[in-house]
């Protein structure tokens, strides 16, 4: 983000994009552990995460993908919820649907994703977007997966298509954050 400040330690009302994703999780029975996967390159995300009150693991710092592939095998984690610690308006109602169709699929990965629509309508330009049954759809940055076939490469999944316009704020970008930074309160779900 071109700041002094590692980018889930930017503040959104006055906390962390961090504490605001540990918040929600906290929130759900259905997850039983948090662990917060930085890097050499992140010390501060890794304390303010233990602060929190998380777990917390280093990985090697090699991309998002391999990070999170070795968390899980150094973890021996099973069923794992992946989310990105950018997503300051990421709501309880969004992850327990998405535990609730992942458990009902019957595969062994689930994606979070939005339509592209959502993305146009806040005026947000999105990184990836695929075609999937005729849809234009964004990953949002929640991800469930199996661990235990976690080295099968890419796995069968399943997706959860969301049109909460909460999700599509995954704060990369200078822009995004002043956009995510003047989003009333009221629609945050959280505050």
């Amino acid at each position: 983000m071109g700041g002094d400040i590692e980018k889930p330690l930017l503040e959104i009302s006055g906390k962390s994009m961090l504490q605001r994703v540990i918040e929600v999780l906290r929130c759900s029975n259905s997850i039983d552990r948090i662990v917060v996967a930085s890097s050499p390159e992140t010390p501060a995300t890794t304390i303010e995460a233990k602060n929190l009150g998380a777990q917390t693991i280093i990985t090697p710092g090699m991309g998002f993908e391999d990070d999170m592939r070795f968390a899980i095998r150094q973890l021996s984690l099973e069923e794992v919820l992946v989310i990105s610690s950018d997503l300051p308006f990421v709501t309880i109602d969004v992850i327990e649907e998405a535990l609730r169709k992942y458990r009902n699929a019957g595969k062994p990965a689930l994606a979070v994703m939005a339509p592209t629509k959502l993305y146009e309508r806040f005026g947000i330009r999105p990184g990836y977007v695929f075609e999937i049954d005729g849809q234009k759809l964004v990953p949002v940055g929640i991800n469930i997966v199996d661990g235990r076939r976690i080295e099968e490469g890419a796995l069968d999944q399943t997706e959860l298509v969301v049109d909460s316009g909460d999700v599509v704020f995954n704060v990369n970008t200078p822009e995004e954050l002043r956009a995510a930074r003047k989003r009333p309160a009221t629609v945050r779900g959280m505050d």
